[in-house]
């Protein structure tokens, strides 16, 4: 399989280098040649494992298959408990694809666990020796998601940046206590679209990659705009239907429709690959929080990223720049040019517009919505109180949504991104109770509320010491990517 820039076609790469660069040299993702067709059928008799192996293989077609079945054996075993990709029934005709029971409760470690084993498996396949310095920028969940999957990696060096004030204090001290000697962690004065803007400079400064290279470095991504952290999560789409069917909730052929809280894209671009790939997926509910440039998009067709940012409840959503929405505009228009005169303007004015007939195709996929703050913790309440369902504050924007979008007779499947003791003041004071001040107070007190118990990798933050605590601007980026030597 060859990938191409979403910004240039004649930028064509394998997989292996799609990985281990992780973004274009003129800033355009990459997109796979074409869309394997497959046996859904014959991949929903598969467990987890083995069916990570045979959609990831479709796709990174320079990788072994003996090297992806031991590398997707390993990932998605006892890391996840037993529940990788695990759907739970919520209420009549809804469920809940609970993708937080891996290593560091979010949907991230799907693909964050597996991508260090391509990118050391890329560096192998091309004959590749020189240091892999990976920066991310995170609104929350990936920060931690790649710093655990990537420390002490050898050949490896990661940094991420994350925005000050802009995360909860339980994903804050996820990052701030990560272990490993290869790690380091920034806040970021700004939001979030501050951080990656400053990243994708980087990235696009081709005198740092001569700095760099002078020291046998080479930049590369842990973010969803590599390609590596998204074939993961075209997997649990497949997951989902397979339980629908082995339940006997459906016949094979009937269309599931999938709501999926999303800021930045990628999680629910995944599950367009999916659709492409064969899978019967309805619709594809893109649920924002009140940072709804996406809804406004897919209802308009006018991307506008100059607008009021919020900081919400759900902070791993509060983004205004949707990276992976390229590469679906790239899929749809089929033109490299036209995307990227979309990203020119997206980038010099803050905003663009596609054609009428671009927005109507992508609207036979996409549905959408966006939930206010008070609809957020009513939805957290209702779904406690009326199905016995605990969710945090992300899946909670989604269940709003799938609420209102839920089709008659088509199952619904909600994407649940993370667990709710990442976000135990906010779960708590949605559920009617006044929350301490501190995150591992009110995580004890959801405990003893809810009777649910709080993942123990959670708990044991309080007992953990504080590694990073450095604050810089976003044009200091720069600086730090550069004061790596090999």
């Amino acid at each position: 399989m060859q990938f191409y820039s979403t910004r240039d076609r004649n930028r064509v790469v394998t997989s292996s280098e799609a990985i281990a660069q992780g973004l274009s040299d003129e800033g355009g993702l990459f997109v796979p040649a074409s869309f394997p067709q497959v046996d859904v059928q014959a991949l929903c008799a598969l467990d987890y494992p083995e069916m990570a192996a045979a959609i990831v293989g479709e796709y990174l077609t320079d990788y072994s298959k003996e090297f992806l079945a031991q590398a997707t054996k390993t990932t998605y075993g006892a890391a996840f408990g037993g529940k990788a990709g695990y759907l739970a029934p919520v209420s009549q005709d809804v469920y809940a694809l609970e993708l937080w029971h891996g290593p560091t409760c979010a949907f991230k470690d799907y693909a964050l666990q597996l991508m260090p084993k391509l990118l050391v498996e890329a560096k192998k396949n091309l004959g590749r020796t020189e240091k892999t310095l990976i920066l991310v920028a995170t609104s929350g969940d990936t920060g931690k998601a790649a710093l655990d999957g990537y420390h002490d990696i050898p050949g490896v060096e990661i940094a991420v940046f994350y925005p000050t004030g802009g995360t909860s204090e339980i994903q804050r001290l996820q990052m701030a206590t990560q272990e490993g000697g290869n790690v380091a962690v920034y806040a970021v004065r700004g939001n979030f679209d501050d951080a990656q803007t400053g990243v994708k400079k980087v990235f696009g400064d081709k005198a740092i990659a001569a700095r760099l290279a002078e020291r046998n470095i080479r930049l590369s991504s842990a973010n969803s705009i590599n390609w590596g952290r998204l074939v993961p999560q075209i997997v649990y789409y497949f997951a989902a239907y397979a339980q629908l069917l082995q339940a006997g909730k459906i016949v094979y052929g009937d269309k599931v429709d999938f709501c999926v809280p999303t800021g930045n894209f990628g999680d629910i671009l995944a599950g367009y690959y999916a659709k492409q790939m064969g899978l019967p997926v309805g619709k594809l509910i893109c649920a924002s929080n009140e940072n709804n440039v996406l809804t406004d998009f897919l209802t308009t067709g006018t991307y506008t990223a100059k607008r009021e940012f919020f900081k919400t409840t759900s902070p791993s959503m509060d983004i205004l720049v949707s990276s992976n929405l390229e590469r679906l505009l790239y899929h749809v228009t089929g033109s490299d040019a036209e995307v990227a005169a979309l990203m020119k303007s997206l980038a010099e004015t803050g905003s663009y517009t596609v054609r009428p007939e671009t927005l109507k195709t992508i609207q036979e996929s996409f549905g959408c919505g966006w939930s206010s703050e008070e609809q957020v913790a009513g939805e957290i309440r209702a779904r406690y109180e009326q199905n016995g369902y605990l969710c945090d504050t992300h899946t909670a924007v989604a269940f709003h949504v799938a609420e209102q979008q839920k089709r008659e007779g088509v199952p619904m499947v909600v994407l649940s991104t993370a667990s709710p003791f990442k976000f135990p003041r906010s779960v708590l004071e949605a559920l009617g109770h006044t929350a301490p001040q501190n995150d591992f107070e009110a995580m004890q007190e959801l405990e003893a509320v809810t009777h649910h118990d709080a993942p123990a990798s959670l708990a044991a933050l309080c007992q953990k010491a504080e590694r990073f605590s450095t604050v810089i601007d976003p044009a200091r980026i720069a600086q730090v990517a550069l004061s790596y030597e090999s």
